[in-house]
């Protein structure tokens, strides 16, 4: 029976940030379709000399099928290699039921999406007790729709930590739908090619972050991290609001229940 074809995470950029499951299966396979402009090659160190390695950027998607399915009808270990996590934004969709329909089997390895790997690289949490407790990822419709239902600005009444792909080279757009509900002093980040040699991070707020994303000049591969989370970190003892987790007595109370429960 053939091995599935095999969908991995390779996370935002940095070759480390892919999980140790899909570096194993890197290690075996014996093809792997990867995006060249989004994937760093560096990846391709955990594959093997022999593998066969094809480019996807300039293929359609059913140019990117016909690779797949050759492979996995030669009996081949087929990796797809997709950046960040293969289900956010990733055209995983299509790509699923074109192998449907050819009864390819297939199985999907998550990986890290880049707006928590910014988070993580500029030391920020996406939810703070009594300050966001949701996390939203979306985009602004352009050449792919969003439904109505998904309207930015319908979606900014929560004042929740917000975090916006493939939207930055329609920053003016972005920032004027958010402020009708965000204040013009909400903390703003746009993070640049995370995990990349040349990524970059733009600390602003909604009054002042598309005149520095103009500035810089980016227009793509970016993310807009939004929310009163990515403020300045109050001092410890000013008024910081801390997860009842590791509270004293929460615990004491847990460890009551147990005793009685």
């Amino acid at each position: 029976m053939n091995e599935p074809v095999r969908f991995v995470g390779a996370g935002p950029g940095d070759p480390e940030l892919i999980t140790v499951k899909g570096m194993r299966v890197l290690a075996e396979a014996d093809r792997v379709v990867y995006a060249g402009s989004l994937v760093p090659k560096t990846l391709l160190q955990y594959c093997r000399k022999d593998v066969k390695a094809f480019d996807s950027a300039s293929l359609t998607l059913a140019e990117t099928h016909a690779l797949m399915k050759e492979g996995y009808e030669a009996g081949e270990k087929v990796v797809r290699l997709h950046t960040g996590d293969p289900g956010l934004y990733g055209a995983l969709q299509e790509q699923m039921a074109l192998l449907d329909r050819d009864n390819i089997a297939y199985a999907v390895i998550p990986g890290v999406t880049a707006a928590f790997a910014a988070a993580a690289a500029m030391n920020r949490v996406l939810t703070v007790p009594e300050t966001s407790q949701t996390v939203i990822l979306t985009r602004l419709g352009a050449r792919t729709p969003v439904p109505g239902k998904e309207n930015l600005a319908d979606l900014a009444s929560h004042r929740a930590t917000m975090l916006i792909y493939l939207s930055v080279q329609h920053i003016e757009e972005v920032v004027g739908q958010l402020r009708v509900h965000y204040p013009a002093d909400t903390p703003v980040i746009v993070a640049y090619r995370v995990g990349w040699p040349e990524q970059k991070f733009l600390q602003g707020t909604l009054d002042n972050i598309a005149a520095l994303v103009h500035s810089e000049q980016i227009e793509r591969q970016a993310i807009i991290l939004v929310g009163e989370v990515f403020g300045e970190k109050a001092p410890e003892g000013e008024g910081i609001k801390r997860s009842k987790l590791y509270d004293e007595s929460f615990s004491h109370q847990f460890r009551d229940a147990e005793k009685t429960g």
